[in-house]
């Protein structure tokens, strides 16, 4: 039974889920939709331990600052490597979506997407920092069922869904049934890794240094995990290793796609561990609906097709992927007595309460 003043405050406070990535942060506002989406990056004065700039201001000093500022990430693989900075960063983006209304309101409830391999420990961590950055109460879902969610799978169904969710820091699979997660596997392979595998690819055959925002940019217009019609050319810029001058050097989507491949693998056997792991029952409703991807990293050109071939099973990106574990998130408080069980399994027998 909810408290009158629970009600009241929950007919008022702006209820949020946010997808709290390694790479982008994205805020969910209950019947409002998406928010906010900035990058998960903090700028910090060294002398002053000051921040300077949160999201999107702070990502534009990146490799561009000087020796007193540094631009941080203060989340690696999915969780939280920095507790004081990624609470500051939470409490800027809580604050950014109250401003954005003329009327106070209520502190709100809030839903945070966390990979489904952390620790109690890290769980703990995310907790922690969302109810000091100014939650009124603080949930916790797996990061693939919230992505099911926003892919609008029917996880609180008799039914087997299979999840797909490529981020930045780890790419996370998931069956769903009956609202819970029957086979989750959660790998650190994901868009951090590929832009290190451009890196390091530049790097080897070229001579040529490259910063991870072009690494990044290249990944995007040329990366891909399929033979693409027709293939294309992209310039790498840099700074040459042997001369020490400035260089740019034109590379194929078919070079890009070799440098990419060790990542691609990776998750592609993943993927068929949990596939292998999956009961009978569950694999038959995986063949008749197929593989929905989402996250950034469903985004490389003709990852679907290659997952395809290699499952032998239909496999589609999910409407408007980037933002599935925060629209999740979101429509958990949408509709929190359907889906709250959802939720449950994240924080059984652990202490967040």
């Amino acid at each position: 039974m909810v408290s009158p003043l629970n009600w009241l405050l929950g007919l008022f406070s702006l209820d949020i889920g946010i997808d709290l990535g390694t790479a982008n942060t994205l805020v969910y506002v209950r019947n409002r939709g998406i928010l906010i989406y900035e990058p998960s990056v903090v700028a910090i004065d060294r002398r002053t331990k000051k921040v300077l700039a949160i999201g999107s201001e702070a990502k534009e000093m990146v490799g561009r600052t000087p020796g007193n500022i540094v631009a941080i990430r203060p989340l690696r693989d999915g969780v939280i490597s920095d507790f004081d900075v990624t609470e500051q960063m939470l409490h800027y983006f809580i604050d950014k979506v109250h401003h954005r209304m003329l009327l106070r309101v209520p502190r709100p409830r809030v839903v945070v997407g966390i990979p489904s391999g952390v620790t109690e420990v890290e769980k703990r961590a995310v907790y922690d920092a969302t109810i000091s950055a100014g939650a009124r109460e603080a949930y916790l879902i797996e990061e693939p069922m919230a992505a099911a969610i926003g892919a609008n799978l029917p996880v609180a169904e008799a039914l087997g869904s299979m999840i797909v969710d490529v981020g930045g820091g780890t790419t996370e699979i998931a069956v769903t049934s009956l609202g819970g997660i029957v086979v989750a596997r959660s790998i650190r392979v994901a868009g951090d890794e590929m832009n290190e595998d451009i890196i390091n690819y530049a790097k080897q055959k070229y001579n040529l240094l490259i910063g991870e925002q072009m690494a990044e940019r290249v990944k995007i217009e040329a990366g891909s995990a399929y033979p693409l019609d027709p293939e294309i050319t992209v310039e790498l810029r840099g700074r040459n290793l042997v001369t020490g001058l400035p260089e740019g050097i034109e590379v194929s989507s078919v070079e890009m796609r070799e440098a990419l491949r060790n990542s691609v693998s990776i998750i592609i056997d993943a993927v068929r561990q949990a596939i292998d792991e999956t009961p009978p029952e569950l694999i038959a409703d995986l063949m008749e609906h197929g593989i929905a991807l989402t996250g950034g990293g469903a985004l490389l050109k003709g990852l679907d097709q290659r997952l395809s071939e290699e499952t032998k099973m239909h496999v589609y990106v999910a409407e408007d992927s980037l933002s599935c574990v925060a629209r999740g998130s979101g429509m958990v408080l949408e509709n929190f007595d359907v889906l709250q069980k959802t939720l449950a399994s994240m924080q059984r027998g652990s202490t967040l309460h």
